[in-house]
């Protein structure tokens, strides 16, 4: 290593089954009133009363919010704030997806250092004072958002994905229960595993990778690679669902620390302008960037590849090994029946308008920068004509 490394985590991670029955305990240490932010989902399957049960038996009262749909916006975060404040909070849960663990994040730090969340982009702002406890539940095995300092929030006036990264929006205390991602279904299964899949790739290619990140990018990767087809086709497999959920923390603390690439930079925008939700918007571009990228990494990506064929370990060149990486997560994609662009319902004619204006919201939001091949304007024009009817191969069986 040329240069120091830095590592970040939140300062407690409870994982494994039932850990999310410690939220009170872990609740109590910095609280007494939380704020719960949510969704609709997690309050008719149960798991807000659940939550807030668990803080009752340890005498901590709560508010809830659940005000979040799909991707998070300046609006969700304004909204929970004025309840946070309102309500004389003094710490933040939150118990969903990414989406409402990033709206979290946002209340956190903005309960202390104030401001629009948007003045934290490309730390224009810095949050100097800590901001209020954040303990994050994840209930998908996905975003990894619970062990990263990186909050996505869609500015709703210009339509642009803001990707805000400042130690400060790091979780105080991560909860990672497997038995909470059982109810997702498994067209979200299929695509907050990709997602997970892709925080773990782009860690690993990143030009800002180093050892620690490499080893937990590498395990997550392979938790991941051997397990999402039993989770998808049997969402009652506690095994899978368990090897999962820890991929997906794995590459969430790789990704925070080596930073995404080019599919993030490029998803951000498919997010703002057609609402496309972040684990579908990288799942349909993660194939074409690894074969635009390829020739720029192929020692890196050949040890992708692999993982996908361990026995192939020997008989391979890098080239061969880089070569089957690029076609096992095209076969992923395909086995896990996710869309194009053009098959999600993006009308074409709205999709080419919008392709120049994509591409340039990408580039300015960092990422690409960090691709092992770093496009121009011009050739993430051409990246996004080439996703909009992109074809996977022919699935497996799953």
């Amino acid at each position: 290593m040329k240069h120091f490394a830095v590592f970040r985590t939140p300062q407690t991670i409870l994982y494994g089954r039932e850990s999310f029955r410690q939220i009170g305990e872990e609740a109590a240490l910095r609280g007494q009133k939380a704020l719960i932010v949510s969704d609709q989902v997690m309050t008719s399957l149960g798991y807000v009363k659940e939550c807030q049960e668990f803080l009752e038996q340890k005498g901590v009262v709560s508010e809830v919010y659940t005000g979040v749909e799909s991707e998070p916006t300046d609006d969700y975060v304004s909204e929970g704030l004025v309840l946070f404040q309102n309500t004389n909070c003094d710490i933040v849960i939150s118990l969903g997806g990414g989406s409402c663990i990033d709206t979290a994040k946002a209340i956190a730090v903005l309960a202390t250092n104030g401001g629009y969340i948007g003045d934290y982009r490309g730390n224009r702002t810095i949050a100097e004072k800590d901001p209020i406890p954040h303990l994050a539940i994840p209930t998908t095995a996905g975003t990894g958002s619970e062990a990263t300092d990186v909050t996505v929030i869609t500015n709703t006036t210009s339509d642009v994905k803001m990707m805000i990264k400042q130690p400060a929006f790091m979780p105080a205390v991560a909860i990672v229960d497997p038995l909470l991602s059982i109810s997702s279904p498994k067209q979200v299964t299929a695509a907050t595993g990709i997602d997970a899949l892709s925080h773990a790739v782009e860690a690993y290619l990143s030009k800002r990778a180093h050892p620690m990140t490499d080893a937990m990018a590498l395990s997550a990767m392979k938790l991941i690679i051997n397990n999402i087809r039993s989770a998808y086709s049997d969402g009652e497999n506690l095994d899978a669902r368990e090897s999962m959920s820890l991929g997906a923390l794995q590459a969430g603390m790789a990704f925070t620390n080596a930073s995404v690439c080019l599919v993030h930079g490029m998803s951000r925008p498919i997010g703002a302008l057609f609402h496309v939700p972040h684990g579908f918007s990288n799942a349909m571009l993660l194939p074409a960037v690894l074969e635009y990228s390829k020739e720029s990494c192929t020692d890196r990506l050949a040890d992708v590849g692999r993982l996908f064929q361990p026995e192939t370990d020997a008989s391979l060149s890098n080239e061969e090994a880089a070569e089957l990486a690029v076609a096992s997560v095209k076969n992923l994609c395909a086995s896990l029946e996710i869309p194009n662009l053009k098959e999600w319902g993006i009308t074409e004619q709205v999709y080419q308008s919008a392709i120049s204006k994509m591409a340039a919201d990408a580039l300015d939001s960092g990422s690409p920068a960090h691709n092992p091949r770093l496009p121009t304007q011009a050739e993430l024009e051409e990246l996004y004509q080439i996703c909009y009817d992109y074809q996977f191969t022919s699935p497996e069986r799953v």
